[in-house]
């Protein structure tokens, strides 16, 4: 794997990447509280099978585009990231894949320029319509989702989560990531500004429209032990994909699938991009 720094508008972003420069594209876009390196083990398996993969640190987790407002991390503008590193990099069309808070603007993105989006993974995170459907009538989920306001604190979540040698921030991976990602993770974000960066993402208010149903070929991949989004939300996301569609539920997974069951994961995408056409 080599190390990339996609220059944009919004600043530079790092990356990760391996796999031939003229393979099929595909991005991969991680979420929190983790960066690009938690796709390791699936741009391994992708790059080996003619791939050319690329999984940048998005907005906030790249010092290089790190702006200082909540209201610098709105969906349009990371929708908007997303578009200017896959035109830095030449990809007019190109795969996308996304995890947690990636999944969620993998989602936004695949709305809004499904002429750019070949095909579309989504792990762990539902469509954003099913979340707000499950949020107005399954209470389960509301009570999943409580952290999301809770952490709209500020500077008080930064301080909890790195007090005691970021105690809290390492619990978030409850052995489910290897040790050695954990702590990277974690001294990723205990540098200064980043993990308020990351934090506001959850505080950048309402997106500024709402969002239809995706046409491109879809994987959705759920786990039956994530805490963060329930049956009621990941069931409903049929409802808003009008293209193909295939949903994989990982039994007894937490939400870190990406880590937890990485071969599994490696051969349902790989799967995918297959069965929707060559480059």
């Amino acid at each position: 794997m080599t190390q990339l720094s996609i220059s944009t508008g919004a600043g530079v972003f790092d990356a990760i990447a391996a796999g031939p420069p003229e393979g099929r594209p595909v991005l991969l876009l991680h979420g929190f509280p983790q960066t690009g390196r938690v796709w390791r083990r699936q741009i391994a398996a992708l790059a080996v099978h003619g791939y050319r993969v690329v999984a940048p640190d998005q907005r906030g987790y790249s010092p290089g585009a790190r702006p200082p407002s909540a209201d610098d991390y709105r969906f349009g503008l990371l929708v908007d990231d997303v578009v200017a590193i896959s035109e830095q990099l030449g990809w007019p069309a190109f795969d996308l894949v996304g995890h947690d808070w990636g999944g969620a603007v993998a989602w936004w993105t695949a709305h809004a320029h499904p002429g750019r989006v070949r095909t579309l993974t989504v792990v762990s995170t539902p469509h954003p319509g099913a979340l707000a459907t499950a949020l107005r009538t399954d209470e389960d989920q509301r009570r999943r989702s409580r952290y999301m306001i809770d952490w709209r604190e500020s500077p008080a979540t930064e301080e909890r989560m790195l007090a005691d040698d970021a105690r809290e921030l390492r619990g978030f991976f409850a052995g489910k990531v290897p040790r050695d990602s954990a702590e990277a993770y974690v001294r990723h974000l205990s540098r200064p500004g980043a993990l308020t960066a990351a934090l506001n993402w959850y505080r950048s208010g309402r997106p500024d429209s709402a969002i239809g149903a995706v046409d491109v070929p879809t994987l959705y991949v759920w786990s039956t032990q994530d805490s963060a989004f329930g049956p009621a939300a990941a069931r409903e996301t049929r409802r808003w994909v009008d293209g193909p569609y295939r949903f994989e539920t990982l039994q007894g997974v937490s939400h870190w699938v990406p880590e937890e069951a990485p071969e599994t994961l490696s051969r349902l995408l790989l799967e995918h991009l297959r069965a929707h056409g060559e480059f």
